[in-house]
């Protein structure tokens, strides 16, 4: 085991560090917090009429993540870094099995607290237009494609279909629509395999755009016009072309 745990008093004396392992600044993960202590509330309610009371109020053991800040840290650095769960177990002085059940536990809750927070992207191509609060005004959008690396799956056939030639390893895609001004992802589309092309993706989504949306594509878009007030696509220039 580690002598010192990770902890957030810690790591939040050096800024650099505390965006390097949650992808917040401090000031972001305090906004967050607010949303994520308010999400477990409401599941401590959901539950506290289903759990029957084994042992009296504050017995047991003393749990190792004693507060929010430790549980937002948790579940944040988990995502952020993807390390392997037993060496995540190790940051927080938690066994294999106990990380586990604890990533489970608490994604759900912060899924509620970014939920809260209304900057949850929209899942439903349908209902983007809606989802885009535009108020009838022009709205710049941002379309492309995002890459994220899987582990290699065991059957060949799969191997094939997931390994990404670009990124060179084994990739699962998402398409991504991030407000131009706002910088909020407002739509996230289901998961493809690497080999998958954005293009078809896109097509394959059928996007509802509002109505006077400016959108931005690069050339993996190429072709791809859909119903909005006009599209802008960089054109490679001479010197690239040769």
């Amino acid at each position: 085991m580690l002598k010192s745990m990770l902890k957030y008093k810690v790591v939040k004396r050096n800024r650099r560090e505390h965006l390097a392992l949650t992808g917040l600044t401090i000031k972001e993960f305090k906004k967050l917090q607010v949303a994520f202590e308010q999400a477990e509330q409401e599941e401590f309610k959901r539950l506290n009429g289903k759990r029957v009371r084994e042992r009296e109020s504050g017995g047991g053991r003393i749990a190792t993540l004693h507060n929010s800040e430790q549980r937002l840290l948790f579940i944040l650095v988990y995502f952020k870094t993807y390390t392997l769960q037993v060496v995540h177990g190790k940051l927080f002085e938690l066994s294999q099995s106990r990380t586990n059940r604890l990533i489970h536990q608490l994604t759900p809750t912060l899924l509620r607290a970014l939920d809260i927070m209304g900057v949850m992207p929209e899942r439903d191509p349908k209902k983007v237009s809606k989802a885009v609060r535009s108020k009838g005004k022009i709205v710049d959008l941002i379309i492309d494609g995002s890459d994220r690396e899987r582990q290699r799956p065991k059957n060949k056939d799969e191997q094939t279909l997931y390994y990404s030639g670009k990124q060179k390893t084994h990739t699962d895609k998402n398409l991504l629509l991030v407000n131009r001004k706002t910088t909020k992802i407002e739509y996230l589309s289901q998961t493809y395999p690497g080999t998958a092309h954005d293009k078809k993706n896109a097509d394959h989504e059928g996007i509802r755009y509002p109505r006077k949306t400016r959108l931005f594509k690069n050339t993996g878009f190429q072709g791809y016009e859909p119903r909005v007030k006009s599209t802008h696509q960089p054109k490679k220039s001479r010197a690239m072309a040769i």
